[in-house]
């Protein structure tokens, strides 16, 4: 272990005062939640739990609290801050009852489904406090889905007597521990399901998630790395840096990393949805961006894109579900040669559909990769920085042709996605993860199910954040995923009418032309609060 990390062990996270002394508390219910889209069918489908009130806690009587056995796993990606939710839940079980056991699932839900688990004890946990990763137990994508995988839930559950599982996750993993709560109530299993708010995406939020952990950590690290790249262009004077964040389905990190380092332009999905702009209309706009700075004698620049941007665009999304279809019809086609899987998709299309025969070759192979378990692509295989570069090229090629365009263009591809995911958790990440975990462990003891735990306040120093818990049914909708209707946590996507949005929108004229670029420093951990403890712009 380095010096930082055993420093960084022996640093106890901040904790809101609500929850100092938890066998102070009890809960106070707040206004009835439901599903505000698809109300019946939600309604229908969720009996046992739909129409729970949102809860607080407040100070009351110790109701004599009992040992608690309690399940825990990680599910989905990486998450900086994970740890401390798991140490906080055990040590706060601890607090309510000393007699309280936690044990953690190994390599996600299919660890839960398959019985493979370690118990968890004040030694081992100690040497994660404040670290990164999900490196204590692991984690995994499994969905928990069919009636088969339900039963071996309810087998685990009952094989370990457990009066409660946490499961820490974003959109789809709360969505998996909403049909736990209600499979478990619906056979008489007494075993509570609660979960906690997990993305570096930043899409899993709403009047009472104010942003899922992680995020915050994602994006100080990406934009540090952005600010050492705006240095390096502004020093080299010679290069475009085409920069990919994550980020399929919203672009919260886009538009957070933007209003830290202010390159000269960033691509927001909603705002392209919402203009209706296609892929030849960003190639455009990004092609006279370059060609205004160049008339001013500025061949140099940084430009922030998210990984699933194309998806908003007009044409491309309309090409992604005619591919989709190909391919649901045609599963034997990842068995042939290249050059075979694209004349035979090709033929297969719409004859209208020009997009995909006019792409470069690696991209049309890249759009037939494996879809994910929802069907979807995974849109981090698809070099989106690489074909916009290849795409703006051309068109500047073009404008030179034409008499227009007399620059030098040398642009250079990244992609920063892993690099956030498992950093060491920033101050705030930290402090935030841990008051989560303490919730859970209220939730586990008061035998709440089917509740996300929640702080709020965030913006407000640590020990005035407030904890609470909203009920999952009330956040979800129906969806339809492989050709069916299912019940989903909907994602949060950037509100163009939100002040952080109309912030970067009033910058982005100027910083087209202007060099107007912040450097973030390196995460910082130790020194004055105003450094240390930031949290998200965007928040």
């Amino acid at each position: 272990m380095s010096p930082f990390e055993q420093v960084r062990m022996n640093i106890p996270p901040k904790i809101p005062l609500k929850l100092v002394s938890l066998a102070n508390l009890t809960v106070e219910e707040k206004a009835t939640s439901f599903s505000r889209l698809d109300e019946e069918a939600i309604k229908s489908l969720f009996p046992k739990t739909y129409g729970n009130s949102a809860i607080t806690f407040v100070e009351g009587e110790s109701q004599g609290n009992t040992p608690k056995r309690v399940g825990v796993c990680f599910s989905g990606g990486q998450a900086p801050g994970g740890h401390n939710v798991i140490i906080s839940l055990y040590r706060g079980l601890k607090q309510l009852n000393q007699n309280s056991i936690l044990y953690g699932f190994i390599g996600g839900p299919n660890g839960f489904l398959k019985q493979e688990y370690i118990e968890l004890n004040a030694d081992r946990l100690a040497l994660y406090l404040n670290q990164g990763g999900f490196d204590l137990i692991g984690s995994g994508r499994t969905k928990i889905e069919t009636p088969a995988q339900f039963e071996l839930a309810a087998t685990c559950a009952k094989a370990l007597a457990l009066d409660g599982l946490v499961i820490i996750g974003g959109d789809d993993s709360n969505t998996n521990a909403a049909l736990l709560a209600e499979y478990f109530l619906s056979i008489g299993l007494s075993t509570s399901v609660v979960g906690v708010p997990k993305t570096i995406d930043g899409d899993l939020r709403n009047d009472q998630i104010e942003i899922p952990f992680g995020f915050d950590t994602a994006c100080k690290v990406y934009a540090n790395l952005i600010g050492n790249i705006q240095r390096d262009a502004l020093s080299a004077k010679k290069y475009y840096h085409f920069i990919k964040l994550m980020g399929r389905t919203a672009s919260h990190i886009a538009l957070e990393c933007a209003l830290k380092t202010h390159p000269n332009y960033t691509l927001i999905g909603e705002d392209v949805f919402s203009k209706k702009r296609s892929l030849k209309d960003i190639v455009e706009i990004l092609a006279a961006v370059v060609e205004v700075r160049s008339n001013l004698g500025i061949d140099y620049g940084v430009i922030l894109l998210p990984e699933g941007v194309l998806e908003f665009t007009s044409d491309y999304s309309t090409l992604l579900k005619e591919l989709n279809g190909v391919l649901e019809k045609a599963t034997s086609i990842h068995d042939t040669q290249p050059q075979e899987k694209i004349e035979f998709v090709i033929s297969q299309l719409p004859t209208q559909s020009k997009l995909y025969t006019s792409l470069p070759q690696k991209i049309q192979l890249q759009l037939l990769l494996d879809r994910d378990s929802h069907g979807n692509l995974n849109v981090s295989k698809i070099e989106t920085e690489a074909l916009l570069i290849e795409l703006v090229s051309i068109e500047l090629e073009n404008r030179r042709a034409e008499g227009g365009y007399k620059g030098q263009f040398n642009p250079q591809p990244h992609f920063f996605g892993y690099e956030g995911r498992s950093s060491t958790p920033s101050n705030f990440d930290a402090n935030y993860c841990y008051a989560l975990g303490l919730v859970a462990a209220l939730l586990i003891n008061f035998r709440l199910t089917g509740y996300i735990a929640t702080i709020s306040n965030l913006r407000a120093q640590p020990a005035l954040w407030q904890p609470g818990a909203l009920p999952l049914t009330s956040m979800l909708t129906m969806e339809t995923r492989k050709g069916k209707l299912k019940p989903v946590i909907r994602k949060a996507l950037v509100d163009l009418e939100g002040a952080a949005f109309l912030k970067f929108a009033a910058m982005r004229a100027m910083l087209a032309v202007e060099d107007d670029y912040l450097y973030p420093e390196p995460m910082q951990f130790f020194g004055p609060e105003e450094i240390t403890d930031t949290c998200p712009l965007t928040l």
